[in-house]
């Protein structure tokens, strides 16, 4: 393979977008992810007058977490 380096992403960072921006925050780690949990954001928080965003925060740490693990890996293999 060439010589040049891929770029990783960087789990710290991922999580605190997730932590602080939640959804959009995801957009760094997964788009598709994004997306899907914007939607379910915005239905949660409908249902539930705002009460319950707590529960899609935690998803969108918990789903930045795999998606960037699995994009890294990914890199990981391309470069061998």
């Amino acid at each position: 393979m060439s010589s040049q380096k891929l770029p990783t992403k960087s789990l710290v960072v991922a999580i605190l977008l997730a932590i602080f921006l939640g959804p959009i925050g995801l957009f760094y780690a997964s788009v598709i992810g994004a997306l899907i949990m914007l939607v379910i954001t915005a239905i949660v928080s409908f249902i539930t007058l705002g009460f319950g965003l707590f529960i899609p925060y935690i998803i969108c740490i918990i789903w930045a977490i795999i998606a960037v693990n699995s994009y890294n890996k990914k890199i990981i293999e391309l470069a061998e």
